[in-house]
C-alpha cells in the first residue's frame, strides 16, 4: 500500500506504519521510516505574512479590534501539513481574544472555531510553553506550531479575527501546505471547536465537550477550569457516548486521570498529554491540560458525545468538608479535536471576544498613566517607553532588598474582584511581592485533597534572560469599595543570575467576580459592522460614539477600494479621531482610492507630523502619501523624509518617496 506522508496525524504512527510499508527496503539494509528516498507526487507551498517588498522587514499583520486577517487562502485538492504563529499584543487575555477559524470547500460555516491560545494547548489567555506530538509552543509560549493534518478538495481559507479592543502590534504567520493531485474518496476533515459554561451549570447535569452527528473519529482535548471556589475540582469522570447507544461506550475514573495524570494534575508535557497550567486549588487557581487520542482515537458511525462530570471537593462556610464528591461550579472551556465526514453543520456558536474571558468585563489599567502619584522607596522611578512592542511601563531602579513602589487605581464600585497585575521581566530585575492597600491579597484557602499541585502565587520573579512585558501575577480575589487603592510592589530580592533588583510595572488588571459578573461577561456581545455604501459608512466613521465600530466603518471603506471616493472627506477628518486605530484604517482607507484621494494630501502631512504619533499609525499615513503619488503628494517628501528616520516606519515611507522621486 502507498502511504502518503501528510494523511498520517502522529509522527511515532507514521515511523510505525512506514516500517511496516519499508520492510523490503529494510531487508535490503537501508531503512528509509519517512519515505524520504521516494519520489512524491506533491508540491509543496505556504502563505506567510511576508511583506511583498522584499526590501522590506515590516513582515506582520496588526489588526485593530474587530478586523479579520486571512492567513490563506488555498484553491485544492490539497493538505495543510503545518500553522506557525507569533503574536505581540498589549491587551490582557488576548490569546482567547484573537479567533482562528478554517473553512473548506467554500463552505460557509468554519470547520475549526476556537480562540488561538486554546487551540495551541494553552487556556486562559495566556502563554506558556507546550511540547506535544501535535502542538509545540517555544519560546516562552510565544512560537505557535500545530501539526494537525487539515485535508480540502477545493479550498481552505484560514483567518485571525481580533475580537479584543486593542490593536495586535504584531501578528506573524507560516501557513504550510502540500497541493495534491486528489484525495481519497473516503478524507476526513479536520475539525475544532470551542466550547465553555462560566460557571459550570448547577442542574445536575455534565460539561459537554463536544455533541456531533455524522462518521468520524475523535482524537483530541484541551480543557481550561478556573477555580470558582477553593478545593481539588477533579473528581469528575469522562463519558464518550457512541453512535447513540444508551451505555458509554467509555467511562473514566477522574479528571486527573482522564488526562493520563494522577493524584491531581501537575505542570508536564509529552508526546500525548500534558498539563501547561496548573496553579493549585484555591479559589481562583488556573488549570489547561491537552490529550491526543493519536493512538486511541474513539471511532463514530452516527454521531458521538462526549462529556465530563464537574464535581471534586466542595466546603461549608466554615471550611469544613461537605463533600468529596460535590457539584461544583467552577469555570470551565474547552477545545474539541475530532475528523469526520464532510463539515459539522451542528456545532453551537461560540461566544464572542470577552465572553470568553470571565474577566471580559476586566479593566486594564495603564501604570504608567499614574507616574505622577507613585511613592517609592528605595530606588528611582522613571517611565520605559516601547519597552517591548509599544508597551510603556513604569521602571523602578531598586537599591535592593526592601526597597518598594506604591502604585495608585480606582476601582469602579464595591464588589468582588480579582486583581492581577502585568509586569515586565528582564536580566536586572528582582523577586517581588505585591500588597494590596498595604496588605497581602490572597485568596482564601482551605482543606487540600493530599497530593494537589498547590503553587503559591504570593511573589513573581522578574528576571529573563532578555527583555519580555507580559507576565501576569494574579495578586488575590479580594472584596474591595470603590474609590482609590493602591498596589505596593515590595523587592525581596534576586536570583544569582539577575544583575539588579528592578521592576517594570506595566498595567493593573481589575476584574469583578461571581455568577452575576461572569454572567454579564458571557453576554458580551460583537459589535455591528455598519451597513449601507459609502455615504452610510463615512458617516458612521466620523459620528459612531464606539471607536471598534468607528474602526469597522474604516476597513469597510479601506476594502471598497476606489468605491470609498464618496467618503474621502469623512476618511481625512477621521485622521484627527481619538483612537489611533479609527486614525491607522483611515490611512489605509486613503490609500485605498489612490490618487484621487489627492485632496487628503495637506491632512496627511499634517497628521504625520503630529509629536508622539504611534509608527504603525505613521506607516498607514506614509503608505496613503505613496499611493496618490505625483505631482500631488510631492510637498509630502519632507515630512516622508523625516519618517524615514524612524527605525519602524522606515520601509513604509522610503516605499514612498522612492514612487514620488
Amino acid at each position: 500500500m502507498k502511504w502518503n506522508l501528510v494523511f498520517i496525524p502522529s509522527a511515532i504512527a507514521l515511523f510505525t506504519i512506514a516500517l511496516a510499508a519499508s520492510a523490503e527496503q529494510v531487508a535490503k539494509g537501508y531503512p528509509d521510516p519517512f519515505r524520504l528516498t521516494e519520489p512524491k507526487d506533491f508540491s509543496a507551498h505556504r502563505a506567510s505574512s511576508n511583506n511583498p517588498d522584499w526590501e522590506s522587514n515590516d513582515d506582520s499583520k496588526r489588526p485593530i479590534p474587530g478586523e479579520t486577517t486571512v492567513l490563506a487562502d488555498l484553491q485544492g485538492p490539497g493538505v495543510v501539513t503545518h500553522l506557525w504563529v507569533t503574536i505581540a499584543d498589549h491587551e490582557y487575555g488576548w490569546p482567547r481574544l484573537l479567533r482562528l477559524r478554517v473553512y473548506y470547500d467554500g463552505s460557509e460555516t468554519p470547520s475549526v472555531d476556537t480562540p488561538i491560545g486554546d487551540f495551541f494547548a494553552v487556556g486562559h489567555g495566556i502563554e506558556q510553553e507546550v511540547r506535544s506530538e501535535m502542538v509545540r509552543d517555544s519560546s516562552d509560549g510565544r512560537a505557535r506550531n500545530c501539526y494537525w493534518p487539515m485535508p480540502f478538495r477545493k479550498s481552505c481559507k484560514i483567518t485571525v479575527t481580533n475580537e479584543g479592543r486593542r490593536r495586535v502590534t504584531c501578528l506573524y504567520y507560516h501557513v504550510d501546505w502540500n497541493k495534491v493531485p486528489s484525495l481519497p474518496d473516503d478524507t476526513l476533515y479536520f475539525h475544532a471547536r470551542y466550547r465553555q459554561k462560566m460557571p459550570a451549570p448547577s442542574d445536575g447535569s455534565h460539561y459537554e465537550f463536544l455533541k456531533v452527528t455524522g462518521r468520524g473519529h475523535y482524537v483530541g482535548t484541551v480543557l481550561s477550569v478556573v477555580q470558582a471556589e477553593a478545593g481539588w475540582f477533579g473528581e469528575g469522570d469522562e463519558f464518550f457516548w457512541v453512535d447513540g447507544q444508551p451505555k458509554p461506550a467509555i467511562e473514566g475514573t477522574g479528571s486527573e486521570d482522564y488526562f493520563n495524570d494522577a493524584w491531581g494534575l501537575h505542570v508536564n508535557d509529552g508526546p500525548y498529554y500534558g498539563v501547561t497550567v496548573a496553579e493549585g486549588t484555591d479559589l481562583g487557581s488556573r488549570m489547561t491540560a491537552y490529550r491526543w487520542h493519536l493512538l486511541d482515537p474513539v471511532p463514530f458511525t452516527r454521531s458521538l458525545r462526549f462529556e465530563i462530570e464537574h464535581k471534586g471537593w466542595t466546603y461549608n462556610p466554615d471550611g469544613s468538608v461537605k463533600s468529596a464528591f460535590g457539584e461544583r461550579t467552577d469555570l470551565m472551556s474547552s477545545v474539541a479535536f475530532w475528523y469526520q465526514e464532510g463539515i459539522a453543520q451542528d456545532q453551537p456558536p461560540v461566544p464572542y471576544g470577552p465572553a470568553r474571558l470571565p474577566q471580559g468585563n476586566a479593566l486594564q489599567i495603564e501604570a504608567e498613566k499614574a507616574i505622577d502619584q507613585v511613592k517609592a522607596e528605595g530606588g528611582k522611578v522613571s517611565i520605559s517607553p516601547e519597552l517591548f512592542w509599544s508597551k510603556d511601563v513604569i521602571l523602578f531602579q531598586a537599591e535592593g532588598k526592601g526597597a518598594r513602589i506604591e502604585v495608585p487605581f480606582d476601582v469602579p464600585e464595591d464588589g468582588n474582584y480579582e486583581i492581577y497585575t502585568e509586569v515586565a521581566q528582564a536580566s536586572d530585575y528582582g523577586v517581588y511581592t505585591v500588597l494590596l492597600d498595604g496588605k497581602p491579597a490572597g485568596a482564601a484557602q482551605l482543606e487540600h485533597e493530599p497530593g494537589a499541585d498547590l503553587r503559591p502565587r504570593t511573589q513573581f520573579d522578574g528576571y529573563a534572560p532578555e527583555t519580555y512585558v507580559g507576565l501576569a501575577h494574579q495578586v488575590g480575589w479580594p472584596r474591595i469599595t470603590k474609590g482609590r487603592h493602591t498596589l505596593t510592589y515590595v523587592c525581596l530580592g534576586k536570583r544569582e543570575a539577575s544583575s539588579g533588583y528592578n521592576v517594570g510595572i506595566d498595567s493593573i488588571i481589575l476584574a469583578k467576580i461571581g455568577p452575576e459578573a461572569w454572567a454579564a461577561a458571557a453576554k458580551v456581545q460583537a459589535p455591528q459592522m455598519p451597513a449601507g455604501g459609502a455615504a452610510e459608512l463615512g458617516k458612521a466613521l466620523t459620528s459612531d460614539p464606539d471607536p471598534v465600530v468607528r474602526g469597522l466603518a474604516a476597513i469597510a471603506l479601506r476594502d471598497m477600494g476606489q468605491g470609498a471616493l464618496p467618503a474621502l472627506k469623512d476618511l481625512t477628518a477621521a485622521l484627527r479621531d481619538k483612537d489611533p486605530n479609527v486614525r491607522l484604517m483611515s490611512g489605509n482607507g486613503i490609500a485605498g482610492i489612490g490618487q484621487d484621494a489627492a485632496p487628503a494630501v495637506q491632512a496627511l502631512i499634517d497628521a504625520s507630523s503630529v509629536k508622539g504619533e504611534e509608527v504603525q499609525v505613521l506607516r498607514s499615513y506614509a503608505t496613503a502619501l505613496g499611493s496618490i503619488g505625483k505631482p500631488a503628494a510631492l510637498p509630502a517628501l519632507p515630512v516622508l523624509k523625516e519618517m524615514a528616520k524612524i527605525p519602524r516606519v522606515r520601509w513604509a515611507a522610503q516605499a514612498a518617496i522612492k514612487n514620488l522621486e
